[in-house]
């Protein structure tokens, strides 16, 4: 396997300041966000009275609205040609609803603030991933996104170490945190207004937008779009990481460390392993990526000591760091430029809703047959994954536009 040369304009330093800008834009909102979800369920229960049952159908209708709110966001930046305004509203939106938490004394406020909130982060999906796309020359491309993702990740993982630290500070004053955690939304908006510009929208704008461009994505991004929908049924909710942290005796004070330590290492492999697949074939990377999943759920499934379980945690954190950030490079290798935002939008739909559906295949193994039947039958799922993915490997790399030099360069690679 030929891996290409670096050439001196590669590296971080190379990235665009706008991918910087937007990248450091995502680690605001998301590290406002995590604040505010780290104790949301907390707060519904100890402090409101809900149930678990209520808890669910909030998280259920805010992230079903978020999932299908990306198609038309991407499709209509497509149209108009224009990414920012769409991503901008939809940051605006999230920070908007940040200030309701703390004055929301009743449960439907807090999900009308859901609601809003994810919304917004639906709205702003595709019309940002596609805006990362357009800025980034191909050859840089997987470092610029795994740079986005590293640094939303670095965001998730201050947002629950500052929550835990702010509720030690203000003896459990639940207002007086979610009050802090407007600050950093409000300076993503600033950032995002004042630091990014993207294209000119007249060398992209799509002819026609809407669900009629689907059929132009191309065989390649369908591709793309049906190994990620594979994908996400074998990668389940996170919150059965922490499930399984319970199965082991793990203290309850202690579990939310699981989370962090899945996104410390999601954190610091998103961005070298994205630089990496700008140099190696993205589906090769992937590839790692899945069997870090299948290495990780046997783990998890087999797992009776802290020590096992943190190894098994970390793992899947990794595998995040080697799948997320390609994925998204290769809808934008493989989608036409016009249409990115759709084909960004029509991933993450479908993605979405396949996770959904892997969370309630979960849920149902969960309570039929126990924690270790779970894992077993995700690593099934990735194993599964895996095998689409080598059937699909030539069509991907033939159709992108940043690898068909490859095979005209090396055909032998292919073999």
């Amino acid at each position: 396997m030929a891996i290409r040369p670096i050439d001196r304009t590669s590296g971080w330093r190379a990235i665009p300041a706008g991918v910087w800008a937007l990248g450091f834009v995502s680690m605001f909102m998301d590290f406002s966000s995590e604040i505010i979800h780290a104790l949301l369920p907390m707060y519904l229960v100890a402090v409101l009275g809900t149930s678990a049952l209520t808890v669910g159908v909030i998280e259920g209708i805010a992230e079903a609205t978020g999932q299908i709110t990306r198609i038309f966001s991407g499709a209509l930046s497509d149209r108009l040609g224009r990414r920012k305004a769409l991503a901008v509203l939809g940051y605006c939106l999230s920070a908007c609803a940040k200030p309701i938490f703390p004055l929301a004394s009743v449960v439907g406020w807090l999900m009308v603030a859901r609601f809003v909130d994810r919304l917004g982060k639906g709205i702003r999906g595709a019309p940002r991933d596609a805006l990362v796309a357009d800025l980034s020359a191909s050859h840089l491309r997987g470092a610029s996104f795994g740079l986005r993702q590293s640094l939303d990740t670095v965001g998730a993982v201050l947002g629950p170490l500052v929550a835990i630290g702010l509720m030690w500070l203000t003896n459990n004053h639940f207002t007086v945190v979610f009050w802090v955690a407007v600050v950093p939304a409000l300076v993503a908006v600033a950032l995002i207004l004042v630091a990014v510009h993207e294209p000119q929208p007249s060398k992209r704008r799509a002819r026609s937008g809407g669900f009629s461009s689907l059929g132009t994505l191309g065989a390649a991004c369908w591709s793309v779009i049906a190994i990620g929908a594979i994908f996400s049924l074998a990668r389940f909710s996170e919150a059965f990481l922490v499930l399984r942290a319970r199965s082991i005796g793990l203290p309850l004070t202690l579990v939310p460390a699981v989370l962090v330590v899945m996104n410390v290492a999601y954190a610091l492999s998103a961005y070298p392993v994205g630089a990496l697949s700008d140099r190696l074939p993205r589906s090769t990377v992937l590839g790692l990526g899945l069997c870090m999943l299948i290495v990780a759920d046997l783990v998890l499934a087999r797992t009776s000591s802290v020590a096992e379980l943190v190894i098994g945690v970390f793992l899947w954190g990794l595998h995040m760091g080697f799948t997320q950030g390609l994925f998204a490079a290769l809808v934008a290798d493989t989608a036409p430029p016009d249409r990115r935002g759709t084909a960004f939008g029509m991933f993450n739909l479908i993605s979405g809703l396949a996770q959904f559906c892997a969370s309630v295949i979960a849920g149902v193994f969960w309570d039929m047959h126990g924690p270790s039947r779970t894992f077993f039958v995700g690593a099934g799922l990735a194993i599964l994954a895996l095998v689409v993915l080598i059937l699909a490997r030539r069509r991907l790399v033939e159709s992108s536009p940043a690898m068909t030099n490859e095979i005209a360069e090396n055909p032998s690679d292919m073999r």
